[in-house]
């Protein structure tokens, strides 16, 4: 065995192991191990966010020694190629980081539930939950890693007193009319569940007042979002990326987010914390190393950390959160948007009305 293979064998054993084990495991991910090495890299796709691109690839080659291909992209993006390469019978990505009924339903995605092998893994006692908890009906093909509370403003403080915020209709008062920015809420992803958190719980007489009356500009692009927020530009933001108000946060701006109003006390999501195999997958044995990894407390950890979300591990230590994103216990929350039925029905549903609405 070269010293490199025995290197990466042994860091990943004592990473995984754990007093009670699968019988077999060992084994199974020496062989895994020695067949992946030989297919040189695993490509995954996700989000675009810079951090997810550094710290994954960075930390799993650092690990295993196998290189990773990061493809960024917005979900309906990614969905759309992985289901056209499919058709063509073109198969170039291993693992998709998030989960999409409309991947399932085209029957794109291979069972993720029996490729995980590590004891640290499949163990209930070290998930929150007491189990896996996979998102779709069958809970074998989409797993999630994060629980994560949303907020539904993003504010600047300096031109916003959060003190004087004791409804969501304070953000129809005119004196906002034209300054509030909004992620798009017709494509799929985090926008549109924004507005069919408000549609379901105001209905449609709020929604064409905050997103048409108000006048609010629509953008796909969160990092502008972000800087608008800073700056005051636009000092109300709906759609803000989390991860970049907390850094502008401790940056020293005076950002901050509402996500426990009195009549809107946030949802629950996912954030890009989903985790599914391609079926066909180009380098099998690579993605069942990477999708092991990325489930196990230092993949997890890396990954929440990179992306400032809530991890479904109990073994991952969570003050690096800002505690309002972390689900309050006893609280009933309205909706969670990784449901399976709400994203195939629900907000798909909304999403085409709000295209109706902003022609």
């Amino acid at each position: 065995m070269r010293s490199t293979e025995a290197r990466a064998l042994f860091f990943g054993l004592i990473l995984f192991c754990l007093p009670v084990q699968a019988e077999g495991w060992e084994s199974r991910w020496h062989e895994t191990l020695q067949v992946a090495r030989k297919e040189r890299k695993v490509v995954v796709a996700g989000p675009p966010e810079a951090s997810i691109r550094q710290a994954l690839p960075t930390k799993f080659t650092a690990r295993l020694g196998i290189p990773v291909e990061y493809l960024g992209g917005r979900g309906g993006e990614m969905r759309q190629r992985i289901i056209r390469e499919h058709n063509a019978g073109i198969y170039t990505i291993d693992v998709y980081l998030g989960g999409d009924p409309l991947l399932y339903r085209a029957k794109v995605l291979a069972p993720l539930k029996p490729e995980l092998i590590l004891p640290e893994v499949v163990d209930p006692t070290k998930w929150e939950k007491g189990k896996l908890w996979f998102m779709d009906p069958e809970e074998k093909y989409v797993l999630r890693l994060f629980n994560n509370l949303v907020a539904v403003f993003d504010i600047n403080t300096r031109y916003v007193r959060p003190e004087e915020i004791r409804s969501v209709q304070y953000f129809l008062d005119p004196k906002w009319k034209g300054k509030i920015s909004a992620y798009d809420p017709t494509i799929s992803g985090t926008g549109n569940s924004r507005a069919t958190y408000f549609y379901l719980l105001f209905g449609e007489a709020f929604i064409k007042k905050l997103y048409i009356e108000q006048r609010p500009v629509i953008t796909r692009d969160r990092r502008q979002m972000g800087d608008w927020l800073a700056r005051g530009t636009y000092p109300i933001a709906i759609g803000a990326q989390s991860e970049e108000v907390e850094h502008l946060r401790k940056e020293g701006f005076p950002v901050m987010q509402l996500n426990n109003l009195p009549d809107a006390a946030g949802y629950l999501s996912a954030g890009s914390g989903l985790i599914s195999l391609l079926a066909k997958a180009p380098h099998p044995n690579a993605a069942r190393l990477f999708v092991n990894w990325l489930a196990s407390r230092e993949g997890v950890e890396t990954y929440a950390r990179a992306q400032l979300d809530n991890p479904l591990r109990d073994d991952i230590d969570k003050s690096f959160l800002d505690p309002d994103t972390i689900p309050r216990p006893g609280v009933e929350y309205r909706f969670d948007s990784a449901n399976w039925d709400f994203q195939l029905h629900v907000r798909e549903k909304i999403r085409l009305r709000m295209k109706e609405l902003l022609q």
